[in-house]
């Protein structure tokens, strides 16, 4: 649907209409290595047919200062609300009035969203503002009641509604709401009014074709409100590596690089993820064409050594895979190195066929290596139906998944670099499971730097480039997790829920978003208590996080 309306609309039809996307700040602690694709895709659409779309990228910022460094942030610190509010009203002092403005951000976001709503509404109080992305995909309509300043939200993918939202703000800004709803010509998301104003509900839909959507309209980033060029700081971090500080390991470094998603949605359904905001289990890719060409593109514009894919899922179709390779070689890109994110069962002969189009690197969500964990996490029936293997690590044996330990080994044979992210934690998870996990850690190490003399830069380069960082498992509403610890949420956190079984949108609720905003945390209830979701004793949990904090896994072991 969304292709035909692609290819049916009138390239004039946004013609006038001047929005501007806000993509907001994510973990501090990380320097920025993603530019904001998704706004920028809805940018370079607007773009195409006639409007002026602009780009403010809150994330992008790590300012070097005392402060940063009192503060031990060795990237830099991100704006504050005072710094993001001069950048926003130089960029109207430099463009002018504003038809729309719409906020990019997942769910870790709120607060920031909440304190620049203020200031967007304060600068331009007539404009049209929505909230789009992961963080209005999951709290639904409930966004209203914290952020009120906000007239509409968008949920799931907006390739195919920013029409009706750069129309509806365009005509709202210009006859005004009254008029506005007395012409009829507003389109269905509006829903009447919601605790005293009028508020719109886009639902977004996947695109059937993604190669009839235009690339990221990233020259946006090339110049900011200030004439500094953001995109090329996002090009001198690396997309994934010890560098990265985004728990990947890699043992090469890139100089320059730059990402961009060739698939949508993901079609398994593990517990712990929410996938809402980028077309769920529907999924859609990009032709091999269409990729190559964007490949050749970045690499001649901008000097590019590697350019990463962080799909959620990127080796579903073998299809795809075998046509990459002679694709890759007619467009001159075969040797530019690349990387992604697929499934353990995945990495079979998908491999060499990836290897051979360029990719050096897969990063895997392993989260687990014990059978219990990972059938807890809904993970168990792809990753186990190959059976376990008794493994010696550190003098025990442990059951690892066949499967696991074939992916780390064909891609090792491939020439590609496997690594493999890890939840701890997780409900059901005791002490003993965690500790196959840790094995699991142990036992790369040694698969990867057997041959090497113990102490030798070589040895220490490929130790390095296996991740041991954790995260912490964490509910997110609308997630299989969310469910199973009701529970836990009532008693940490005073969560209460509908008659449709949704979080009321209350305080507590409120509290326990604004809680969510680094994934690299442990969660602190409302008392001020650390919170484990897992079967391990608090002071179990707390020792071994600190293991995990201090990279001494190890230690885990020895518990």
């Amino acid at each position: 649907m969304i292709s035909k309306i692609l290819k049916d609309t009138p390239h004039n039809e946004l013609k006038g209409v001047k929005i501007t996307f806000i993509n907001m700040p994510l973990r501090e602690s990380a320097a920025p290595n993603t530019p904001p694709e998704g706004p920028a895709i809805l940018a370079a659409i607007i773009r195409r047919y006639g409007g002026d779309p602009y780009l403010l990228d809150l994330n992008g910022y790590r300012i070097k200062d005392k402060l940063a460094e009192e503060s031990c942030l060795t990237h830099g610190r991100q704006l504050n609300y005072k710094e993001a509010e001069d950048l926003i009203a130089k960029h109207l002092d430099n463009v002018g009035d504003q038809d729309v403005f719409a906020f990019s951000g997942i769910i870790t976001t709120l607060k920031w969203q909440e304190e620049i709503a203020k200031i967007v509404k304060k600068l331009q109080p007539d404009c049209f503002l929505v909230s789009g992305n992961g963080l209005a995909t999951e709290i639904k309509r409930g966004l209203f009641t914290w952020i009120p300043e906000l007239d509409g939200i968008a949920r799931s993918e907006g390739d195919g509604i920013i029409f009706d939202i750069c129309n509806d703000g365009k005509l709202i800004r210009e006859k005004g709401i009254s008029k506005a709803i007395n012409s009829t010509k507003l389109s269905s998301a509006h829903i009447g009014e919601l605790e005293g104003k009028h508020r719109f509900v886009y639902e977004g839909f996947r695109p059937s074709n993604l190669d009839d959507i235009p690339y990221a309209a990233l020259d946006l980033l090339e110049s900011d409100p200030y004439g500094y060029n953001l995109l090329e700081d996002y090009i001198n971090v690396p997309v994934w590596g010890l560098g990265a500080n985004n728990s990947s390991a890699a043992p090469f470094t890139m100089k320059r690089s730059l990402t961009t998603v060739s698939s949508r949605g993901c079609p398994y359904a593990c517990a712990f993820c929410y996938r809402g905001a980028q077309g769920e289990r529907n999924y859609g890719m990009r032709g091999a064409e269409h990729i190559a060409t964007q490949i050749k593109g970045y690499v001649d514009k901008y000097d590019l050594d590697f350019i990463g894919f962080p799909d959620d899922n990127f080796a579903v179709d073998k299809r795809r895979l075998d046509k990459m390779v002679p694709v890759f070689k007619e467009f001159g890109v075969d040797h530019i190195r690349w990387g992604t994110h697929t499934r353990m069962d995945e990495a079979d002969e998908r491999a060499y066929k990836m290897a051979e189009s360029g990719c050096i690197y897969i990063g895997f969500g392993a989260e687990s290596a014990d059978k219990h964990t990972l059938t807890q996490m809904q993970k168990g029936g792809f990753i186990l139906r190959n059976g376990l293997v008794p493994t010696k690590v550190n003098g025990n044996t442990y059951n690892f998944p066949k499967t696991m330990m074939t992916a780390v080994e064909t891609c090792a044979d491939a020439g590609i670099h496997g690594n493999c992210t890890w939840i701890m934690a997780y409900p059901g998870e005791a002490l003993q499971h965690l500790k196959t996990s840790v094995a699991f850690i142990l036992w790369q190490q040694q698969f990867w730097t057997k041959g090497y003399l113990h102490g030798t830069p070589d040895y220490q380069r490929l130790k390095d480039a296996v991740n041991s960082k954790m995260f912490v498992a964490t509910a997110y509403p609308g997630t299989a997790m969310w469910r199973v610890v009701r529970k836990d949420l009532k008693k940490h956190f005073d969560i209460e829920y509908d008659n449709l079984g949704d979080p009321i949108c209350d305080d507590n609720f409120h509290r326990y978003v604004l809680e969510l905003d680094d994934a690299t945390k442990t969660l602190n209830g409302k008392n001020g208590e650390p919170v484990n979701f897992g079967d391990m004793p608090m002071d179990q949990f707390l020792q071994a996080r600190d293991y995990v904090n201090n990279d001494e896994i190890e230690n885990i072991l020895d518990m």
